[in-house]
C-alpha cells in the first residue's frame, strides 16, 4: 500500500521540514519529493503536512505517520539484506548521549545485535559536546546526540524543546541567584542554560556538576536546584518548574544522528544502525 520511495520523501521532509532541504538530501528534484508525499497522502486519505509560504510542520495524522514509515522501512530493508543474502559485519564504535541513559535506546541495540550478530559494536556513552569532538577526531563512527537548531550537520531523529525541571517541592527565591545543576563542559545544555540567564540578567550560581545524567538527577530530586532538560524525556521523580518562577525560555534543541568519517569496515554497519534508531525514534522520547 505504502511505495518505500514516497516513505523515504515523508521522512526526509518530516525530518528537515522543508521540501528543497528534503530533495538535496536525497539527490531528487523538489518537484519529485512533492509528487511523492501528494502520493502518499493520497493512499492514506489523509493530510500528512500543513504548508505554507514560510513553514512546513506534521499533522497530527502525519506524526502518527511517522511512526509507521520507519518501522515500513526498515522491515523493508531487512527482507532486502535476508533475501539478497547480504551480511553486515565489520566494528562499529557508535556513541550515544548521556540524555538517554533512561531511555529505551537498549532495546534499539539489543535487536540491532540480534539483526546483525556479526558486527562489533563498541558503545561510548558521553556528553553531546564530547561525542562531536570525538567524531570529528575519528574516534568514532556515528553519534546519536544534541546539536543546536543552528548548528550543521546530522540527521534529524526529532526536535525538541528545552525546559527547567527540578524537584515538585523545590521553590526559587527570586531574590537569590538561580542554582542550577548542570553537566561540565563541553555540555550543550550547560551553555543554553547560561546563556538564557545572562540574557534576561538574572543571576545564578553553580550548585552541582556531574557528567552523569544520574548524577544531575539525584542532585535534582533532593532539591538542589534547577536543570535545563529536553522535554521529551524528563525523568521520573521531576516535573518541569512553574512559569511563576520566571525563568527565562530555553529555546529549541536537535538531536541527531552524525556519520564519521566513512571507514569501508563499518560503513555498512553504521547505516544498518543509522536506520534502525530513526525507524524506532518514536521509542526514544519519553
Amino acid at each position: 500500500m505504502y511505495d518505500p520511495a514516497q516513505l523515504r520523501s515523508f521522512l526526509a521532509v518530516a525530518q528537515t521540514l522543508g521540501f528543497t532541504r528534503a530533495a538535496r538530501r536525497l539527490g531528487l528534484r523538489q518537484s519529485t519529493v512533492s509528487q511523492h508525499v501528494r502520493r502518499l497522502e493520497e493512499a492514506t486519505g489523509r493530510p500528512l503536512f500543513t504548508r505554507d509560504t514560510h513553514s512546513v510542520e506534521l499533522t497530527e495524522d502525519g506524526e502518527a505517520m511517522l511512526g509507521f514509515a520507519r518501522r515500513i522501512l526498515e522491515a523493508h530493508e531487512q527482507a532486502t539484506a535476508f533475501f539478497t543474502g547480504t551480511r553486515v559485519r565489520g566494528r562499529l564504535r557508535f556513541g550515544a548521549s548521556e540524555d538517554f541513559v533512561l531511555t529505551r535506546l537498549p532495546e534499539i541495540l539489543e535487536g540491532f545485535r540480534y539483526e546483525h550478530p556479526e558486527v562489533d559494536l563498541e558503545l561510548t556513552v558521553e556528553l553531546s559536546g564530547t561525542l562531536h569532538e570525538q567524531l570529528a577526531a575519528g574516534k568514532l563512527d556515528l553519534v546519536l546526540a544534541k546539536r543546536r537548531p543552528q548548528d550543521p550537520g546530522g540527521e534529524p531523529v526529532w526536535h525538541d524543546r528545552l525546559v527547567w525541571i527540578g524537584a515538585e517541592r523545590l521553590r526559587l527565591d527570586p531574590d537569590r541567584p538561580v542554582p542550577l545543576i548542570v553537566y561540565p563542559p563541553p555540555g550543550i545544555t550547560r551553555a543554553l542554560a547560561f546563556e538564557a540567564l545572562e540574557r534576561q540578567g538574572r543571576p545564578w550560581r553553580v550548585a552541582c556538576t556531574s557528567g552523569s545524567l544520574n548524577g544531575l538527577i539525584a542532585a535534582a530530586r533532593a532539591g538542589l536546584g534547577v536543570m535545563a532538560h529536553s522535554r521529551g524525556l524528563i525523568p521520573p521523580g521531576l516535573v518541569r518548574v512553574p512559569e511563576r518562577a520566571g525563568l527565562p525560555e530555553l529555546g529549541r534543541v536537535d538531536f541527531v544522528l552524525v556519520h564519521g568519517r566513512r571507514r569501508p569496515a563499518a560503513q555498512s554497519a553504521a547505516d544498518a544502525l543509522a536506520t534502525a534508531i530513526l525507524a524506532g525514534g518514536d521509542r526514544l522520547r519519553g
